[in-house]
């Protein structure tokens, strides 16, 4: 009886990590969809801004660690298969929505700089959630997230000619909104 309880236990746990799994790879799908509407044109944009696009081995380039921690993800499961009494569809199930997932990650993508925001991977982000690492990789941009700890890298990636005027464009936002939070500061102290 215990047994089965365990068996239940471990299928109960499996099912669970593979709905999250589910979950993530869903959300990552929508906001890649959303690429096209957010920059649908390449090049310069109005009011300063540049849009460019990347190529399938320039993503391999700019996701390396991902791709690497992906492959230990996939291989993880099978190994405590055995130990746990879990169901092997789980396992197959886990590597299929990875698969998925890394599928995503290489699939070529669309960024844009404008003077407020920064757009990659689907997603906005101001520029005052963000900062340009301090040493910078040699074939992609490395931003930070403010507050994101380890979770916080945000590479860009594109030829080497896009990348360069990309960011000139970004190292102007970010001092822009530096520039503008020390006025805002400034004035607060006044008053």
């Amino acid at each position: 009886m215990a047994e089965e309880n365990l068996i239940l236990s471990a299928d109960t746990v499996a099912l669970f990590a593979v709905l999250v799994l589910a979950a993530i790879v869903a959300w990552d799908a929508f906001w890649l969809t959303r690429q096209r509407q957010d920059i649908p044109q390449m090049g310069e944009l109005r009011k300063g801004g540049f849009a460019w696009k990347s190529e399938g081995p320039q993503e391999v380039i700019r996701q390396w660690g991902n791709l690497a921690s992906m492959a230990a993800m996939m291989a993880l499961p099978w190994a405590l298969l055995s130990a746990s009494d879990t169901s092997i569809w789980y396992a197959v199930a886990w590597d299929v929505l990875l698969s998925l997932h890394l599928i995503s990650l290489l699939i070529p993508k669309r960024y844009a700089v404008t003077r407020t925001h920064l757009f990659a991977d689907g997603q906005r982000y101001e520029w005052k959630r963000l900062r340009l690492q301090q040493r910078q990789p040699a074939r992609r941009i490395m931003l930070l997230r403010k507050g994101w700890g380890i979770f916080g890298p945000l590479p860009l990636g594109g030829s080497q000619n896009d990348l360069y005027v990309a960011r000139s464009r970004i190292e102007l936002a970010l001092d822009s909104e530096r520039d503008w939070a020390a006025d805002n500061l400034s004035r607060s102290e006044e008053e």
